[in-house]
């Protein structure tokens, strides 16, 4: 079997965000760029797949700038065969559906006979490039998935929901996103870190791929201007000389929040 798992590089949730007011877009650095742990979930359950199956391949796809091989190399490390990078400045600033044109055209290029992905990005939180994908490549979709299994010919799980708990399944080939309720991934050891290094990172371009990301008759999401955030106002003080009761009852009535 041939899984290929998708990665995201993007910011550190630990460092503050910077946005350019010029494009619009966080600025990004090498130093603060880091896998997204939810997709790193996902490699988990691709790798512990491999790990009872010897004839299984791993395969990472990642759309990402070039700051971002060090780290998918990450992935490398933690047990994956190789990487698929897709490289492009068209692709700054590129929107969902761009996104998923792109990943899936890469997926049909590399080849796969599952898909896995984290459901939902730390830094855009949009959760559609996998159901995006799955209608571009005609493939069931397994979404949001707290509990996986795979089998030879299929994959199931569970997906919680709000008001109850759905137990799912697809045949392959077929596209599936798994959440942070899964376990945590594991951590690279020094004879995978000292693997990476030998082991491929394939770099394609649109062209590549045959995708046109300005294409006239596609529909895109077009950034029109860019604010900062407004300075947050200070709050309001109470201080209680018998009369604290009364403020914050005015106080609530002046905001309408009683």
């Amino acid at each position: 079997m041939k899984i290929l798992v998708l990665m995201k590089v993007v910011p550190d949730t630990y460092v503050d965000r910077t946005l350019s007011l010029e494009t619009g877009l966080v600025t990004r650095t090498s130093e603060e760029a880091v896998l997204d742990e939810v997709d790193e979930r996902a490699l988990e359950v691709a790798l512990a797949y491999a790990d009872a199956h010897e004839d299984t391949e791993v395969v990472t796809l990642a759309m990402a700038p070039e700051l971002g091989q060090t780290s998918l190399r990450k992935a490398l490390a933690m047990g994956a065969h190789h990487t698929v990078q897709v490289v492009d400045e068209a692709l700054v600033g590129a929107d969902l559906v761009l996104t998923a044109q792109v990943l899936a055209a890469a997926a049909t290029h590399v080849g796969f006979d599952l898909i896995l992905a984290g459901d939902t990005s730390t830094d855009g939180g949009g959760g559609a490039v996998p159901a995006a994908m799955s209608e571009l490549l005609r493939l069931p979709c397994a979404s949001a998935l707290s509990e996986v299994t795979l089998a030879d010919d299929g994959i199931s799980g569970v997906r919680a929901s709000d008001g109850a708990v759905m137990k799912v399944s697809a045949p392959l080939p077929a596209i599936a996103s798994v959440t942070e309720a899964l376990g945590a991934p594991r951590m690279p050891n020094f004879k995978g870190i000292l693997a990476a290094k030998k082991k491929e990172i394939e770099v394609l371009t649109l062209a590549d791929l045959g995708v046109d990301a300005d294409d006239p008759d596609a529909a895109r999401t077009i950034m029109l201007t860019a604010a900062a955030r407004p300075p947050r106002a200070p709050g309001v003080k109470i201080v209680d000389d018998g009369t604290a009761g009364e403020q914050l009852a005015a106080f609530l009535v002046d905001n309408r929040l009683a």
